[in-house]
């Protein structure tokens, strides 16, 4: 059903962006951005390259050289999954 004319969401009332601002995710995020300049500044990725930085034992604040390599975005992105569709 459409809403009125004047009618204005309160996005402050939303349970949005909660879950993205929280410590955590914060320094995670944060630890996801280094690895990725510490792969550049290597030169085993550029800018717009179209590739994700993959965390081998995906712990992303483990940014040390041995866990850190350049792979596709399909396949970082997708979560490996065994024949019931459960997490490999």
């Amino acid at each position: 059903m459409p809403s009125s004319h004047n009618y204005v969401r309160d996005y402050s009332m939303s349970g949005e962006g909660k879950y993205d601002k929280s410590p955590k995710r914060m320094a995670d995020n944060r630890a996801r951005k280094k690895a990725r300049s510490l792969l550049e500044r290597a030169g085993k990725a550029k800018r717009g390259d179209g590739k994700d930085v993959d965390h081998k034992n995906g712990n992303p604040r483990d940014n040390s050289p041995k866990n850190l390599r350049s792979v596709g975005r399909a396949a970082n992105r997708s979560i490996k999954r065994n024949k019931k569709a459960g997490k490999a």
